[in-house]
């Protein structure tokens, strides 16, 4: 790896330095004005964005070295500075353009200043989202890895651009919520906070025949195998609510550490576990009537 990342590097320099000489000796100064002012732009340009590429390498590279992480590895400030040089080099392709069709900026942005307030109110969602996107990155409230809740949705931060955030939640389905939606929503970061009391809710039947003792015993016991990952004195079966025709209830335990997988294995197994128990106590009341 350390190998392909030298290579690559170099591999870098030697484009900007070869870009930078054609820019510097102007070889195709001999075409016509036209075509020689156009070479040089391009140039200039390619110079420019492959140098701002080859500098931010070296510095994440740095970075990463600095913070033990893999080359290729992501977290905020990564993210955060790919997503700023996206920005410049979209914004340098707009300036080489003008360049090209030789407007003069300072005239343009002049007329185009009422044009320009209206394109803000226009884009102020998209333009909100990147900002907002900036100061979640920058502030570190979220990083790629957390286990979060935003809003509605949960699972796990697998991406932050410029405009939205990637979760993953326990479907494995993908879901994309825009920055803004993102810093404007009640945020709860499992990871940061150290959470490891877990809830599993579900409910019940009113008329289900059976005890709540007797259902608590049989969670424990189904989770028996766990007890090295879940402090034994954590168990709670809770009543949240009783309605007319169904019993709400949380079943709640505290891992060791925080474990995603181990949680969904263990809720998985919970959930199992009350079916069983129903059918159990359903098969028991018919024998007894049959009797």
């Amino acid at each position: 790896m350390a190998r392909k990342v030298l290579f690559t590097l170099v591999g870098k320099m030697v484009v900007v330095l070869f870009l930078a000489f054609l820019w510097w000796t102007h070889p195709f100064s001999h075409l016509d004005q036209p075509w020689s002012g156009f070479m040089y732009k391009v140039f200039g340009f390619l110079f420019f964005a492959s140098g701002l590429n080859f500098a931010l390498s070296v510095m994440m590279l740095i970075y990463r070295i600095r913070k033990g992480m893999r080359y290729n590895s992501q977290d905020n400030i990564t993210t955060g500075v790919q997503n700023i040089y996206v920005l410049i080099i979209a914004m340098a392709v707009v300036f080489f353009l003008m360049s090209l069709w030789g407007i003069d900026f300072g005239t343009l942005f002049t007329s185009l200043s009422i044009v320009a307030a209206a394109i803000a109110i226009v884009s102020k969602e998209f333009i909100s989202s990147i900002i907002a996107g900036f100061v979640i990155v920058f502030s570190k409230q979220i990083s790629i890895g957390d286990y979060v809740k935003i809003g509605d949705q949960k699972g796990k931060v697998v991406d932050l651009t410029l405009t939205k955030l990637a979760l993953v939640n326990e479907d494995e389905d993908v879901i994309y919520i825009s920055n803004d939606k993102a810093y404007h929503s009640e945020i709860i970061n499992y990871t940061k906070g150290e959470i490891k009391r877990v809830s599993i809710p579900f409910e019940l039947n009113a008329s289900f025949k059976g005890t709540v003792e007797e259902l608590e015993e049989n969670l424990i016991r189904e989770l028996e195998i766990y007890k090295k990952e879940i402090d034994p004195k954590s168990f709670y079966l809770r009543i949240v609510e009783i309605k007319k025709d169904a019993i709400t209830f949380k079943f709640q335990y505290s891992l060791d550490k925080i474990n995603r997988t181990l949680e969904k294995e263990i809720k998985r197994k919970t959930a199992r576990r009350v079916l069983n128990y129903i059918k159990s106590k359903a098969t028991a009341k018919s024998n007894g009537n049959s009797d």
